[in-house]
């Protein structure tokens, strides 16, 4: 955790991130997301200029690592989830890891399909990561998310929050297990889960997650929470307070979108929008496109 800068708030200062936007589509459909619009100037999760293939990851890393110095890890962070098409997600990593072998790996996705995968994410050296849990209660759940994609089989209410809540407390056990450092984020949406966060910190916590990040709800435009008010600065406070008697809490995170690179304070959007562009050889593909229902 000392040179991972979304894990040690002390790491921020010094080691730059990658995050490589090739997870295309997304297995589930949370009622506050929409990534079909990406704007420079915005940063928020599940947002990107571009989607790449991995060999365009590999390209894009290189370039990367020409104009940042001390990047310690590369991350796969969205725009869709890790494991909605897992083998993108492993062919990436023997890419980057054949070419970079001291390199962190930082997988972030929403638990409902890492289970299967997390041989091989051993095998190629992945150590850290990030779950999204909104919700340990499905009747809570259901409120957060509009439907759950298992293979073929698509749940919608109750069903589908139940599925993803066992799917993603099995999947932090299993981790744990495995040796890998996990962070759960959760989505703090005011009158939905809000009541609710300190169990969902209190589960993670007893599982053996290493640390917890409570993010306030960013109202994002054509989704069901468009029109909700973002939590206050004392109410994300005061629950994180809460939190942090189950589990350790991050104070530092800066929101990254899933093509994010550099150090976490700073805004290079605009010259990582260039070298996307550049090396996807097209122009802007919509991060949404491939999320159907």
């Amino acid at each position: 955790m000392n040179t991972h800068p979304c894990f040690n708030a002390e790491a921020r200062h010094k080691y730059a991130r990658v995050h490589l936007p090739v997870a295309r589509g997304c297995n589930i459909q949370c009622r506050f997301c929409n990534r079909k619009y990406s704007c420079v100037n915005e940063s928020r999760p599940g947002v990107s200029s571009a989607v790449i293939s991995p060999a365009q990851a590999l390209e894009y890393f290189n370039l990367i690592n020409k104009i940042i110095p001390d990047v310690s890890v590369a991350g796969i962070a969205g725009p869709g989830d890790a494991f909605a098409a897992p083998e993108l997600t492993l062919e990436t990593l023997r890419l980057i890891r054949s070419n970079y072998p001291e390199i962190l790996f930082c997988i972030a996705t929403n638990g409902l399909n890492i289970m299967p995968y997390i041989p091989e994410l051993k095998y190629y050296g992945a150590t850290h990561i990030t779950i999204t849990i909104n919700a340990v209660d499905p009747g809570i759940g259901e409120r957060v998310y509009a439907w759950v994609r298992d293979g073929e089989e698509i749940y919608r209410g109750y069903e589908a929050a139940r599925l993803l809540s066992l799917r993603q407390l099995k999947a932090v056990e299993q981790l744990k297990q495995a040796g890998f450092t996990v962070k759960v984020n959760c989505i703090l949406i005011p009158g939905v889960n809000d009541t609710h966060i300190e169990s969902v910190a209190q589960a993670a916590g007893r599982l053996g997650a290493d640390i917890f990040n409570c993010m306030p709800l960013i109202p994002v435009e054509g989704t069901e929470f468009e029109n909700l008010t973002p939590p206050s600065p004392k109410l994300v406070f005061d629950i994180r307070q809460k939190c942090g008697q189950h589990i350790k809490q991050m104070y530092h995170c800066q929101r990254c979108r899933a093509d994010a690179a550099g150090l976490l304070h700073e805004n290079r959007n605009a010259e990582i929008k260039e070298i996307l562009d550049r090396v996807s050889k097209k122009k802007r593909e919509p991060a949404g496109m491939a999320c159907a229902n």
